[in-house]
């Protein structure tokens, strides 16, 4: 499966910058920039992170790859997976 890859970065309430990597099939209605952003919204209230400031300013398209065992998985699972990359602890 080829997927799409959108960097993103959040300022968490403690000043800090998230950054990590919305997955998502790259053909289709969940690639639309309006899916991703909702798919990352879901992760930051997972996360208790408030997300208004989540915009394609923060997230933009990156490139395409094809995507891990792993990461088909979860994407055929709940429609994208995350790629945590700095402070998403």
């Amino acid at each position: 499966m080829k997927i799409a890859v959108f960097d993103t970065y959040v300022m968490r309430p403690d000043g800090r910058r998230m950054h990590f990597d919305i997955l998502v099939p790259d053909q289709g209605p969940g690639s639309e920039p309006e899916a991703v952003l909702a798919h990352g919204r879901r992760y930051l209230a997972a996360k208790g992170i408030t997300s208004e400031s989540l915009s394609t300013r923060e997230c933009r398209f990156c490139h395409v790859e094809v995507a891990s065992a792993a990461v088909e998985a979860e994407i055929d699972r709940i429609g994208f997976a995350i790629i945590e990359l700095q402070n998403c602890d």
